[in-house]
């Protein structure tokens, strides 16, 4: 549905995106991570047609979305930073949306008033960070748009409503088969709620693979040797940290290869656990030296 290829951006001399392709499939939810200043949010505003790349292209639906308004129509951008005609008031924003966006519809945004409770009449610039992500994901949902771009998107949002946001994406992913892209540093949030992730480092892409997939191919083991035992040669070991004798080691590979190669050590115990997302952002990115630090201070 998006298709990002060889996509390069620089500013002044930086360069933001270096090469970068990534492929978003249809009627799935794709989490884009990286760290602060990777070019995840210059990514998206190159998909959204607010930059023009460099030198690659970007596709949506197979047509070129920079100063392409048919496919502008179909997609939905809510970025970090919120902004609106500050004067205007949700309806007013309502009627400026049914103007531009023909598959706006008003049905459905008399319906979303029940789940929002927002003063529809109140300006924009009277309410709060939270109020106002409220206010754009309102406005986004009634476009009935084909392809939805969020850059932290719930951020400012109360536990319940980020619930009630998500259910009402996910429903609209399984029910009409809305594409979704979204950034976010959340990653515990995007484990539950994502299809694929990509990561990115540096303008460049590390990795791109379904959520099962990226989870089959990392091992997080527990395992105590005997005395003067070591771990066998040959493991892409990403990290490894010892308490007492038991030892946690985070290891690429594929978690059955990997325990059958620790069996060779004889160990006293060992376990494998569950890795979360974010603990394979951090060890993608570069093991241990991507790691948290101790500091003594």
């Amino acid at each position: 549905m998006i298709q990002i290829k060889n996509v390069s951006k620089s500013f002044d001399g930086f360069m933001a995106l270096d090469g970068i392709s990534i492929h978003v499939p249809k009627g799935g939810i794709y989490g884009l991570v990286g760290p602060n200043g990777s070019g995840k949010s210059t990514l998206i505003r190159n998909i959204m047609g607010i930059y023009r790349p460099d030198s690659g292209e970007i596709e949506i639906d197979g047509q070129a979305v920079y100063e392409n308004p048919a496919v502008k129509e179909t997609v939905a951008y809510i970025p970090d930073d919120i902004f609106y005609f500050l004067q205007s008031t949700v309806k007013d924003l309502m009627k400026y949306y049914r103007g531009i966006y023909p598959r706006f519809d008003i049905e459905r945004y008399e319906k979303l008033k029940d789940i929002f409770k927002l003063d529809e009449n109140m300006p924009i610039r009277r309410m709060s960070k939270g109020m106002q992500k409220q206010a754009a994901f309102w406005l986004c949902m009634c476009m009935r748009p084909k392809v939805m771009v969020l850059d932290e998107p719930v951020d400012g949002l109360d536990p319940v409503m980020r619930r009630q946001v998500w259910s009402i994406i996910m429903s609209d992913v399984a029910e009409h088969g809305t594409t979704v892209l979204v950034s976010s540093h959340n990653l515990r949030e995007l484990e539950d709620v994502c299809d694929h992730v990509g990561i990115i480092d540096h303008g460049r892409l590390l990795l791109e693979r379904s959520l099962s997939e990226l989870q089959e191919n990392i091992s997080k083991i527990q395992i105590a040797l005997p005395e003067g035992r070591e771990l066998p040669e040959g493991l892409d070991i990403l990290h490894t940290a010892a308490t007492g004798r038991l030892r946690t080691v985070i290891v690429r590979g594929e978690p059955t290869k990997v325990q059958m190669a620790l069996q060779e050590c004889e160990p006293l115990f060992m376990d494998a656990l569950p890795l979360s997302l974010e603990e394979i952002f951090i060890y993608e990115l570069g093991g241990a030296d991507y790691a948290v630090k101790e500091i003594v201070l």
